[in-house]
């Protein structure tokens, strides 16, 4: 009997090893004492995606408590935020709208282009919008954190941790309570455009009330997801999966095994800052994409294209992924 439990126990861990071996980073904690659940990886560098947004409204947030902008402050496009690649509000150039409207559009919708145009209104320009994104990531003890844009396309420089993650989450969580229902939002009206949510945990999960998922295609798809049960909040951070279904059903199970450990890990868990480092300071950033959305042909440029025009072209990695992942999951939600 012995031997046949043990039997079954090595073939049970055989069929889980592969799983495990293609998981990316993970974190699950609770937002107001910082203790941690569970944690994986949570200081290998990724590329956050549109989980950048994060610390853009995080600014803008900031901004507006300090009175530089209101929430009713006209954010203009900008030719440079026309040029942002996909996913888009698609504004005209000198079109507006909002700074709040803007703030629940990256939240909602993940457009790079009302990124952009919130990183310029706030900041005056991108460059000294992403310097206080620099700034802001230091002061809240980011340190594996690099930002190098306002929206999370493709830059090799920019780069930040699961852990760094749920540090930012818990800022916004903590310091601006008065925006939860920005994250919490399932649909925004935008003149005629009626935008969805890509967070589909949010109408799925129960208690789910926020927060950001994020994509391209050597992150793979992210998600920084909360919930609140019976009063209990947890956050949970889930990095490099390969498709919006996996990505959604980890965090499921992370969110859903925290709540069940709940009474046990916040009288003997770790907090944020408590968790051992987990990563050699020297590993660089994972690149999945040819795990995610296949190898990619050597470039050929075309007489006259230039190497804008190709980086422009990566940055339509998320459509591209967001139609695979939607044939192969059956599922209707962007990948963004």
């Amino acid at each position: 009997m012995l031997k046949r439990a043990g039997i079954s126990l090595l073939v049970g861990a055989a069929l889980l090893a592969p799983a495990a071996a293609v998981a990316g980073p993970a974190l699950v904690f609770e937002p107001y004492n910082g203790t941690v659940f569970y944690a994986e990886d949570p200081d290998a560098l990724w590329f956050p995606a549109s989980l950048a947004k994060l610390m853009t409204a995080y600014v803008a947030f900031k901004a507006i408590r300090a009175g530089e902008v209101k929430p009713d402050t006209k954010v203009v496009c900008s030719q440079k935020a026309v040029k942002q690649a996909p996913t888009k509000l698609g504004l005209p150039v000198g079109g507006e709208i909002t700074l709040e409207v803007a703030l629940r559009v990256i939240i909602v919708k993940s457009a790079n282009d009302v990124s952009m145009m919130i990183a310029e209104t706030v900041g005056g320009s991108e460059e000294a919008f992403v310097q206080r994104m620099n700034d802001e990531a230091r002061r809240l003890g980011m340190t594996r954190t690099k930002f190098a844009n306002p929206n999370g396309l493709p830059d090799e420089r920019q780069v930040t941790t699961a852990r760094d993650l749920a540090k930012l989450a818990r800022a916004i969580i903590i310091e601006f309570p008065e925006y939860a229902d920005y994250f919490t939002q399932t649909r925004l009206q935008v003149g005629k455009q009626v935008l969805r949510t890509h967070n589909g945990l949010l109408i799925s999960f129960p208690g789910a009330d926020g927060m950001k998922t994020g994509f391209i295609c050597d992150s793979g798809f992210n998600v920084v997801a909360s919930a609140t049960r019976e009063g209990r909040k947890l956050v949970a951070v889930v990095l490099g999966e390969r498709s919006v279904a996996s990505r959604r059903d980890r965090a499921v199970v992370l969110l859903e095994n925290a709540y069940k450990r709940y009474f046990w890990k916040s009288l003997f868990g770790t907090s944020l800052d408590g968790l051992a480092v987990q990563a050699s300071l020297a590993d660089g950033p994972v690149h999945l994409r040819d795990d995610v959305c296949g190898a990619k042909p050597s470039p050929k440029r075309k007489k006259g294209t230039t190497a804008k025009g190709t980086a422009k072209l990566q940055g339509l990695d998320a459509d591209i992924a967001a139609s695979r992942s939607s044939s192969a999951s059956a599922s209707s939600q962007s990948a963004n």
